[in-house]
């Protein structure tokens, strides 16, 4: 917190580590939680709010201060929550529900942000100031790059299930765990910027060790699951 800065970006700083504080802590309760008893829907909607509060807080301070990587990446940091939370009321896709404008807007957006984070990576990565590395004798920031890509690929994956959605019953669940695992993912990221930092400066991987760690997780739980609720083979007695 800079000495100068003026009451009011005090106290919407104090916000956002307030509410990433209960979002880092409410996540692990809602996972290791039986999935829909109500310690785990009350702990789960307590993150996604405060999830929502880092955003709000998050992207006022990225146009105040300014910081342009700050604005971009609290959109699609948030949009995993936001979408795990949605999918829970789109259970009946499968059927031939549709999703709402909100779903389609927030996925749209996230793209554009997404995309946006990632041209910055390489045409401005001294606007982004994070991660900023020499490839191939030009300057990027692979930080930018890297969050772009999975900005992108996850709102791209939400508008093709709108397009075309899933003909598996179970498929908001695995959209529901991804999204809110992938949202702690960013909460754990931006939790070792913080800290990291102060003793390995804006080196790429204080940034991205928590993807590098958590995406490989995910898939994992992904195929655990879908073995899990696969149809279990006939047995026939002769």
């Amino acid at each position: 917190m800079h000495p100068e800065w003026a009451t009011p970006l005090r106290i919407l700083l104090i916000l956002h580590i307030s509410s990433g504080v209960v979002a880092f802590v409410c996540a692990p309760v809602a996972l290791v939680t039986a999935k829909g008893a109500e310690v785990h829907r009350r702990f789960g909607k307590i993150y996604f709010w405060a999830m929502a509060g880092v955003a709000v807080t998050a992207l006022i301070l990225s146009f105040a201060l300014p910081v342009y990587f700050l604005a971009m990446v609290s959109v699609f940091s948030f949009y995993s929550a936001f979408a795990a939370y949605r999918v829970l009321y789109l259970k009946d896709m499968y059927k031939g529900a549709r999703p709402k404008g909100v779903d389609w807007l927030a996925a749209v957006v996230t793209v554009f942000s997404s995309l946006l984070l990632f041209l910055m990576g390489f045409l401005r990565p001294e606007l982004m100031q994070v991660g900023v590395v020499r490839i191939a004798g030009h300057t990027v920031s692979i930080v930018s790059i890297v969050f772009g890509i999975i900005g992108m690929r996850m709102g791209q994956h939400s508008i093709h299930g709108f397009i075309k959605p899933s003909g598996e019953k179970m498929f908001w669940w695995f959209g529901h765990m991804q999204g809110m695992i992938a949202s702690y993912i960013a909460a754990m990221t931006a939790f070792s910027a913080v800290n990291l930092t102060h003793w390995f400066g804006a080196a790429w991987w204080v940034w991205l060790w928590p993807t590098i760690v958590g995406a490989p997780a995910i898939a994992v739980w992904t195929a655990y699951y879908k073995k899990k609720f696969s149809p279990k083979p006939k047995i026939s007695i002769a």
